[in-house]
């Protein structure tokens, strides 16, 4: 069948059938289906959904259009977590080698940022000379030795996912529950994980902004991971506020760092990726409940392992041996920095503050550290720091921005006081969970 066909089924609301997506994703892998088509087909799954067969065969169809990793010989205990995304959401960034430091295994294949949120892989391209994208043998090499590889897309794992995660992101489609299903869960089973821990974000910053939609779409991740063989659980988590007080690509590198030596720990950043890494070493069988998870998560936190198997990490895929001890000699840094001070309207918003959170992930795409497009360079010195939480006192800054222009500061200046408002009843960082 054409793709043009295959499309107009879908644009028609009709259920697709397993060949017929096998033979679009097909398409997407080898070229023969354009980057339009693509466009229109993300857009009628968007306006349509998709029924939960159509979405496993989707997903087993972006697995299988590259190469599935064996981890067999490292036993059981392979697993990895995966966030739907948010604004300063840096949890990868400690929650691997924490996890490593207890005995799993973390072979973490992570995107690019995705509208107005951050991507893993963006913030270690920070890192100077760090190799996110290495051989097969390398990675498999770091997680066997170190325990952990945090890296991006090989041009062999799921690279139908890869196209369409890119043209999700420019058109308008990227809140799409199977389209999200599909693109997360294809990685992971490509990545051959034992066991997976979902982050589905729910908030102002997240692509579920109420807690009916993130429920959605994790029953939809659940149910479709287990469908395809892969155990797997969700955790809901509140994204109506930054989860670290830094949002950007380089800022958010600094702020894990500060985390992992445990200068700063952000509280609501230290709740939400201790509850994972308690999942995921309950998954793996290393704890015997998800009360023991956590002792042992916080213990790789408070005794350094968790800062030691990082620095192994990053010095395993090519980066700098000394980067917890002397970030700021590697990490970029923006030209301008201007510290966003508020006026005497947003000042009734001290002691009760909360902060669109989709507005400051624009922000820092208008600072230049988030794509328009796919082909986009961004600039992974530029971001935010100094977050203000809830309980700011109406005099401090809400933050600062790093900048490279005194135009795309005073962009974002203004998108962020616009941001301000009225906090309501205070959540929890985890809401619910899944499986």
């Amino acid at each position: 069948m054409l793709p043009q066909e295959i499309i107009a089924r879908k644009r028609d609301g009709r259920k697709l059938s397993a060949e017929e997506i096998g033979q679009f994703i097909a398409g997407v892998t080898d070229g023969s289906v354009s980057e339009g088509q693509v466009a229109a087909l993300a857009m009628a799954v968007f306006l349509n959904g998709m029924e939960r067969k159509e979405a496993v065969a989707l997903t087993l169809a972006m697995r299988d259009s590259g190469t599935v990793l064996d981890w067999s010989d490292l036993g059981d205990a392979v697993v990895d977590k995966h966030s739907t995304g948010g604004v300063g959401d840096n949890v990868s960034l400690m929650l691997a080698p924490a996890v490593a430091a207890c005995g799993a295994y973390v072979p973490m294949i992570s995107g690019r940022g995705l509208g107005h949120t951050g991507g893993t892989l963006d913030k270690l391209s920070a890192i100077p000379g760090y190799n996110a994208v290495p051989d097969n043998d390398l990675f498999r090499k770091t997680v066997a030795e170190v325990g952990c590889a945090i890296i991006g897309q090989t041009g062999d794992l799921a690279p139908a996912d890869r196209r369409i995660y890119s043209i999700r992101d420019v058109t308008a489609t990227v809140e799409s529950v199977p389209l999200i299903t599909a693109s997360i869960l294809s990685k992971k089973l490509a990545a051959g994980l034992k066991g997976l821990v979902l982050d589905v974000k729910v908030g102002s910053g997240a692509f579920m902004d109420s807690l009916t939609k993130a429920r959605e779409l994790a029953a939809s991740l659940v149910e479709v991971a287990n469908g395809a063989g892969l155990k797997t659980t969700a955790l809901l988590t509140d994204m109506d506020h930054p989860l670290a007080s830094a949002a950007g690509n380089a800022v958010e590198v600094a702020n894990a760092i500060d985390f992992l030596t445990l200068k700063k720990t952000d509280k609501r950043l230290w709740d939400v990726t201790v509850a994972l890494g308690a999942e995921m070493l309950a998954a793996a069988g290393i704890a015997r409940d998800v009360d023991d998870g956590a002792r042992q998560v916080e213990g790789a936190f408070t005794s350094g392992q968790a800062a030691e198997k990082f620095s192994a990490m990053v010095t395993a895929l090519g980066g700098p041996a000394d980067l917890l001890e002397n970030p700021d000699k590697h990490l970029p840094a923006a030209k301008l920095r201007h510290d966003v001070i508020a006026g005497g309207e947003q000042r009734q918003y001290a002691g009760e503050l909360a902060l669109n959170t989709r507005e400051l992930g624009l922000a820092v795409v208008e600072l230049g550290g988030g794509r328009t497009r796919p082909q986009d360079e961004i600039d992974l010195a530029v971001g935010l720091t100094a977050i203000a939480g809830r309980y700011w006192d109406g005099e401090a800054p809400v933050c600062t921005i790093h900048a490279r222009d005194e135009a795309t500061a005073a962009k974002a200046k203004a998108r962020i006081l616009a941001a301000m408002r009225k906090a309501t009843k205070p959540k929890p960082a985890v809401l619910d969970k899944i499986g």
